[in-house]
């Protein structure tokens, strides 16, 4: 009775502020527009090849091209990205078309490669410029203030950092009907406090930032290159980098970088093709290569340039660089369980997540959304993830081409602690997949049969664990990179991505990303600026 009553409560609450939020002025809600236009694309390899930059940024990702546009404001930058461009595709660009990237992939040119993992899951990764932020649910919201103090990074820029990308690529969004009752279904379950509008990661339930604006136009991290200096930077599409390139004397505590070797991603040749770093004279710090494929391409290029572990090597015949033992390791990806509400497919709008449930000390993240399973239909899930998994897996190379997925295992649930937890978070989901405004919207009737039985919870998780597609590590702080990113034993050679995390900052970390490629390319440039 006290849970119904709490929600009448909440049901008028929120009655008169989605009436206040129609009559706000759309145009305050999306981003200022970036100045600038995008900088120099191409797909022709040959127009870079054998060139030298000061900055070399492998991946257009999440945090690829705030890093590169930043760089470029002092340096000269060459962006190599292995996917195509987001521009004119509608299955990126359009809020309408949500999802549908995920439902049709194939080998090498879609905007989603899929992979499953040595668990069985299906997964995906991003193969576009922009990376995942081209493809996700666009759901903004920041790192936790525990997130910032553990890594150690500098507030104030943090803050500027974040900010940066909010003003050009963040809206507010306005809710649509099922948004709304997905809030009202997680404040019916109990996740409280009602945080409204906020970009922080906060305990209860709130309404995250949104890269789609309100005209449902997605702005990618490759809206950021706007703001680059366009005379310092050019962009190349569709090539797939192989491996790293190295001059030094033998002694593998004096390896330095000098470039990338690529080929085209299309598959139509096995010619490859060399980058370069600069090297200026009398200069004492030069540039670096900046790997920001993601969590699975940063150590794999790793990998295929011969930095691992010693024994990894032998089965594919590539010289040993450096006994970098943490590359690849430490994979995780937080376990996720989801439920449909709907009983059969319907043919809906697709509806990306607005609204987010955190609980239990920030563990749970609970969020709605209507995805399509083919091009005329769609479900309703409600889907749940662990915030803080201990299981971990690892990472390994399954073939020197560069275009083909690493094999990859997560571990999910391995770890007893793990599966407790899961089955926590179950009856939390269930409450809210359960809820009376939920069955009130679908027109059903409400179901309290929610499982009772923590072993019937646990056989439940481990039977449906599914992906958030969060997953990270490969190439953590620590164990791989010092807190500058550079990589032990290497000069000229940097990772910045979800690679290093040892963690998934915030309800999903695309903001973090962003605000790390960002806040990374300021810290380089002041660097440059004392040497």
């Amino acid at each position: 009775m006290e849970a119904i009553k709490f929600q009448n409560t909440v049901h008028h609450d929120r009655i008169l502020i989605v009436f206040i939020f129609l009559f706000v002025d759309l145009s305050l809600c999306s981003p200022s527009q970036t100045q600038g236009e995008l900088p120099y694309m191409t797909s022709d390899v040959k127009e870079v090849a054998g060139n030298s930059f000061d900055y070399i940024v492998v991946g257009g990702g999440t945090a690829g091209c705030p890093l590169a546009a930043t760089l470029s404001e002092k340096f000269s930058v060459l962006l190599i990205e292995r996917g195509g461009s987001p521009y004119g595709n509608p299955w990126v660009m359009e809020k309408r078309y949500y999802g549908f990237s995920l439902i049709q992939t194939d080998e090498f040119s879609s905007v989603a490669q899929d992979f499953k993992s040595g668990d069985g899951v299906r997964n995906c990764r991003g193969r576009v410029l922009g990376g995942s932020s081209a493809i996700n649910g666009g759901f903004y919201s920041r790192a936790s203030e525990d997130f910032i103090d553990q890594v150690g990074w500098d507030k104030e820029l943090v803050k500027d950092a974040y900010t940066w990308v909010e003003s050009k690529i963040v809206s507010i969004p306005e809710l649509t009907p099922w948004q709304t009752v997905v809030e009202f279904g997680l404040l019916e379950a109990g996740i409280l406090p009602y945080n409204g509008y906020s970009l922080e990661h906060i305990e209860g339930t709130k309404i995250g930032g949104s890269i789609f604006d309100v005209w449902g136009i997605r702005h990618t991290s490759a809206d950021l290159l706007k703001a680059a200096s366009p005379k310092n930077i050019v962009v190349v599409l569709n090539a797939t980098v192989k491996n790293i390139i190295f001059e030094g004397n033998g002694n593998a505590t004096e390896m330095t970088v000098k470039g990338i070797r690529f080929i085209k991603s299309d598959g139509t040749t096995d010619q490859t093709y060399e980058a370069y770093l600069n090297q200026p004279k009398n200069c004492t710090s030069n540039g670096d290569v900046i790997l920001s494929a993601g969590a699975l391409g940063s150590p794999q290029i790793l990998l295929s340039s011969g930095i691992g572990h010693r024994e990894h090597f032998k089965k594919f015949n590539i010289p040993h660089v450096l006994n970098l033992k943490g590359v690849g390791k430490k994979m995780k990806d937080n376990p996720s369980i989801a439920v449909f509400v709907d009983t059969n497919p319907q043919n809906r709008l697709p509806d990306p997540p607005q609204v987010s449930g955190i609980a239990k000390d920030l563990k749970f993240i609970i969020e709605g959304g209507i995805i399509p399973t083919g091009f005329n239909a769609t479900r309703m899930p409600i889907a749940a993830k662990i915030a803080f998994p201990v299981s971990e897996g690892e990472l390994k190379l399954s073939s020197t081409d560069p275009r083909q997925n690493p094999s990859v295992k997560f571990n999910y649930l391995a770890d007893e602690n793990d599966l407790d937890d899961c089955a926590n978070m179950v009856h939390l989901l269930e409450r809210v997949a359960k809820s009376e405004s939920i069955a009130f919207y679908l027109g059903v009737k409400p179901q309290n049969n929610l499982m009772t039985s923590t072993d019937g919870q646990r056989k439940f998780c481990k039977a449906n664990v599914r992906t958030y597609y969060h997953y990270h590590g490969g190439c953590t702080v620590g164990s791989v990179v010092d807190n500058d990113y550079k990589v032990y034993g290497v000069k000229g050679l940097r990772v910045v991505d979800g690679s290093t995390f040892l963690e998934s900052p915030g309800t999903n970390p695309m903001a973090t990303l962003l605000m790390l490629g960002r806040y990374q390319g300021v810290k380089i440039l002041r660097e440059r600026e004392h040497v």
